[in-house]
């Protein structure tokens, strides 16, 4: 097989969740740039259908779809629309994340619980989903965006999010264990953790420790609006067909300091 069509997405069908902003916007746009059909959704839906808008103007099928991951009846109303639609799903990018800044002596339950339900019961709820139609196709890709906080303790000075790294870690076991078990029904799992991007997200954090990060990462900048759509193709595409239970770091380097 030659190498262009390694990465070549065509007539894939991709579901990408908090699609609407920030990295999923960013992977959503590289998968339909390889020319999957993707369906983008999130707890915004005007957002989501700008992007979608944007999606169609590259030659491909896009749907916007509302949906708060944390409820399974949204969670099985985009899967039902994605195969409705289009009859099946090839790729699934979890995500949709919620993040809370606190001293851990301080950390609210109620604000704990939201960010656990976020990024792991969500990340749970669309796997599950997506993944039953995976298993009868005998073949998927899941790319759970985890992060590299979940890999080791946040310095308090610029990351004080007990929760959020706690999730993140919990991403990356359940990615691990989810590709030990869905290997047999030829559903490749992998994980992405991220640095630090400019997003919504990351503004308060790079706004108070942006320098110390810098200087913490050997390449000297943030993630740009395309350092995610290289690796997150790799993953979606058959270039990855053997590759399961992995966790690729972009992060400039920063966790090899």
């Amino acid at each position: 097989m030659h190498v262009n069509e390694l990465f070549d997405l065509t007539g894939k069908v991709a579901i990408v969740t908090g699609g609407g902003r920030g990295l999923g916007q960013q992977i959503a746009e590289g998968f339909a740039e390889a020319g999957a059909h993707v369906v983008v959704c999130s707890r915004n839906l005007e957002a989501c259908e700008e992007v979608s808008a944007r999606l169609k103007n590259l030659g491909v099928e896009s749907l916007a779809l509302k949906c708060d991951v944390t409820k399974p009846e949204d969670v099985q109303h985009v899967v039902q629309q994605t195969v409705e639609q289009f009859g099946r799903i090839d790729i699934l990018v979890n995500n949709s994340g919620a993040s809370w800044g606190a001293l851990v002596e301080e950390m609210p339950l109620e604000a704990w619980n939201k960010v656990m339900n976020v990024n792991v019961t969500g990340t749970f709820l669309m796997s599950q989903a997506a993944g039953k139609v995976m298993i009868e196709q005998k073949s998927g890709k899941i790319i759970n965006i985890a992060s590299v906080a979940g890999l080791q303790g946040g310095d308090p000075k610029y990351l004080n999010a007990i929760g959020y790294n706690t999730s993140k870690g919990a991403v990356i076991t359940f990615t691990k264990d989810l590709a030990v078990k869905w290997g047999q029904h030829g559903i490749c799992v992998n994980a992405i953790a991220p640095g630090f991007f400019p997003t919504k997200m990351s503004k308060a954090i790079l706004e108070h420790g942006g320098r110390a990060i810098l200087e913490g990462t050997p390449l000297r900048r943030f993630g740009s609006d395309t350092d995610m759509k290289g690796v997150a193709l790799f993953l979606a595409s058959k270039a990855a067909d053997f590759v399961t239970g992995d966790i690729v770091i972009v992060d400039g380097g920063a966790h090899a300091q």
